[in-house]
This record gives C-alpha cells, sequence and structure tokens, in this order.
C-alpha cells in the first residue's frame, strides 16, 4: 500500500498545508461577485462578469496559494432601507437603488464565479450600509477577521467588486486587523474611473500593495 496521503496533492508535493509557504498563511477573499454589481444588474459595473470569469481562472491556476478562501455577498433585508441604504432618489454616495436583496437573483454570485472553490461565505448589510466584508459574518456568526486567524492566516489577496466601494472597504479594514494585504487590481470592476484611481492611491497610502 502506497504511504502518499489521500488528501490533496499539494501537501504531498510540497511537505506544506496548502497555502502555506515559507512560513506565512494567505488567503484569498472575493468580495461582492453577485448579480446586480455586475452587467444588466442593478448597480452594474463595467468588466463585472469578466472579473467573475477572471477570477475563477485565477483558481484553477493559483488556488494552492490560499489556505481558505471566502467570499462575501451583500445580503440586504427586503422591504427595508437598510439603515437609509436604499433610497428612490439616490445619491450614489452614501445611498443606493435597491439592490442584493437576500435570496433574490440580484444577490446571487454571477455564475461565471465558481464557489465549488469558496470555503467560507460571509453575509453583511443585512438591515444597514455595510461595505466592507469585515463587517459581516458567516451564517454560524463567525466574523471575517475570527474566520482568518483561527485557520492561522496573514496574509490576504482581495479580489471583485467595486474597487472604489467595497473592495478598498475590505482591503483597508483588513489592514487596520493587521493583515498584510494585496489587492489584485485586474480582478476587480469599479464604478467609475475616477473613484477607481483615487481609490488604489488611498490603498497604496495605506500600505496596501496593489498589483
Amino acid at each position: 500500500m502506497s504511504d502518499e496521503p489521500s488528501g490533496g496533492g499539494c501537501a504531498w508535493l510540497i511537505q506544506e498545508p496548502c497555502g502555506r509557504l515559507g512560513g506565512m498563511s494567505r488567503a484569498l477573499l472575493i468580495v461582492d461577485v453577485q448579480n446586480d454589481f455586475t452587467e444588466g444588474g442593478a448597480l452594474e459595473t463595467a468588466g463585472g462578469a469578466a472579473v467573475a470569469a477572471g477570477i475563477t481562472e485565477h483558481l484553477a491556476d493559483n488556488g494552492e496559494d490560499y489556505a481558505v478562501i471566502v467570499a462575501s455577498r451583500d445580503w440586504h433585508d427586503a422591504d427595508s432601507d437598510n439603515g437609509g441604504h436604499f433610497h428612490p432618489q439616490p445619491d450614489f454616495v452614501d445611498s443606493w437603488p435597491e439592490h442584493c436583496v437576500a435570496g433574490t437573483p440580484g444577490a446571487d454570485y454571477h455564475p461565471a464565479l465558481d464557489t465549488q472553490l469558496v470555503d467560507l461565505h460571509v453575509f453583511k448589510g443585512q438591515g444597514s450600509p455595510s461595505y466592507s466584508a469585515f463587517d459581516g459574518a458567516t451564517a454560524e456568526g463567525e466574523t471575517l477577521a475570527e474566520a482568518l486567524r483561527a485557520r492561522g492566516v496573514d496574509h490576504l489577496d482581495v479580489v471583485g467588486i467595486a474597487t472604489d466601494h467595497c473592495v478598498r472597504a475590505s482591503a483597508l479594514d483588513a489592514h487596520r486587523e493587521g493583515f498584510t494585504v494585496r489587492v489584485i487590481d485586474g480582478l476587480t470592476s469599479a464604478v467609475a474611473p475616477e473613484s477607481r484611481a483615487a481609490a488604489l492611491e488611498e490603498l497604496r497610502a495605506a500600505g496596501v500593495t496593489v498589483e
């Protein structure tokens, strides 16, 4: 009988747990890759569908780099303005059209994102405005920071939608929580070019790596 472990090949080949290289443990955070934030959705971003497909390709090529893969979703309450987040005349800064209502097609992950590869799902914005994935929690009530620390994560790659809103907020909060953060800009899409540029500048100034 072979002595080779019966689990995934990563640990056998490199003699380290998957996603743990050189003493560091890296996770991937996929922010809000949902139908309402991609083409045809309530708050579409240009290139959102391509981002979904690109993240799936990234995971196919680099999935073993990550100890854990997390995906967040806006998951707003129905029949509520969610703390003023929804407004019939939104200013698109602090208030928005209705989007990503829990259980609706708009809140579903984009079909080009392979969610079979996701280990943890985080829900945010239930009854209140929420941009950062670090404001959310799993269905079991574990916050994102708790989940990452429980798994020994110290480095975090951030991708998803939108660069200038929820990706920005999530990356900044991750940095404040003490994680070493990298935003993979080619796997994000933004609301507008100007606010995207400002967000990336802010992230770099805060100490987040942008690639």
